[in-house]
């Protein structure tokens, strides 16, 4: 015998709210909540903690300097003249540098590993990837050195021959002579940057490896269906779908390489006179000048670097947000496709 189940229908006038399903959380749940708060409470606050000190520390010298510190190209403890255009323009030239020769080869890799190889050798290239990424900076100063360095000096002298019509690949002396000795290819930005691109890589491999693995298997399948060979299914499908992860992990590499000390500092000859010949002898960064300035300073002088500092931490800071950022929202659209 069937039974009917009569529903009456809600008053005329009167709203039905859906119905909430609510339950307390254990013990556990709320430990566990109040520790990721207070652990990103932390992260925030440290981060906050070190602005306000290097603010607070750079007061005096941009009280005195103003605007001119970022403009003025002389850092001249003996005069208290301190500016720092000079080394702003060499870490960004060294950073160019180094993404124009670390996201191709980053690209290739995680293209390589993710499209390519089988799986024991993917697991295989990605922990050497990963190995790379824990090599200590100085190491990759220490070979940039002695060993790249000497052995780069013919390709720039060959870029220089070949391209010294273009301005930042000449090599002259100030009377617009052409250099042709091994003397005035050592410590260069260029070589600089190439030893920052080689540690910067592993960071932007892993990033772009991990967008592009998350392609749709279905929209891969069907590249094939349609009769499109391997690259065509790369071009079409997984290179649209990693846009977020290869702009993030550009920009990820760009943020350390902005901060890079050691491997820079070892390898260049500090100059404080911008120098767009970026094959030439002589550059400088703002890490490089506070690690080399930091022992002799004075108290404005030390002043002065905590002030230069702050123009790096704000740098690297806004580099690695907006970064973030895009890699996030990368991986939310995928998550979502």
């Amino acid at each position: 015998m069937s039974q009917h189940t009569l529903t009456v229908p809600p008053e005329p006038g009167t709203r039905q709210r859906p119905r909430s399903l609510a339950s307390r959380p254990s013990r556990s749940d709320s430990v566990f909540r109040t520790v990721s708060y207070g652990a990103g409470a932390t992260t925030v606050g440290i981060m906050l903690a070190v602005g306000f000190f290097l603010a607070v520390r750079a007061g005096d010298a941009l009280s005195v300097t103003g605007f001119s510190f970022l403009t003025e190209q002389q850092w001249s403890p003996e005069t208290q003249k301190f500016g720092i255009a000079a080394v702003l323009s060499g870490t960004v030239t060294i950073a160019i540098i180094a993404m124009c020769v670390s996201v191709p080869l980053a690209l290739g890799t995680s293209l390589l590993i993710s499209e390519i190889v089988p799986p024991r050798v993917k697991t295989a290239l990605i922990s050497l990837v990963d190995l790379m990424a824990a090599v200590p900076s100085v190491v990759y100063g220490l070979f940039g050195l002695f060993f790249l360095q000497e052995n780069i000096i013919p390709v720039a002298r060959w870029i220089s021959g070949h391209f010294g019509w273009i301005p930042v690949f000449a090599v002259t002396d100030g009377s617009g002579h052409a250099l042709t000795e091994a003397s005035a290819f050592t410590s260069s930005a260029f070589i600089a940057g190439l030893v920052v691109a080689l540690m910067v890589v592993p960071t932007q491999t892993s990033v772009m490896r991990e967008a592009f693995s998350q392609a749709p298997a279905g929209e891969r399948e069907g590249a094939y269906a349609l009769g499109s060979t391997r690259w065509g299914m790369i071009r079409s499908v997984v290179l649209p779908f990693g846009r977020g992860g290869i702009i993030g992990g550009t920009m990820l590499g760009l943020g350390r390489a902005l901060g890079e000390t050691i491997a820079v500092y070892l390898i260049i000859s500090p100059v404080f006179t911008i120098n767009l010949q970026v094959l030439k002898t002589g550059s400088n960064s703002v890490s490089a000048l506070i690690a080399n300035r930091y022992g002799e300073a004075s108290s404005f002088g030390l002043s002065a670097l905590m002030a230069a500092g702050l123009v790096l931490f704000l740098m690297t800071l806004v580099v690695n947000f907006t970064a973030s950022s895009i890699v996030a929202r990368s991986r939310s659209g995928a998550q979502t496709n």
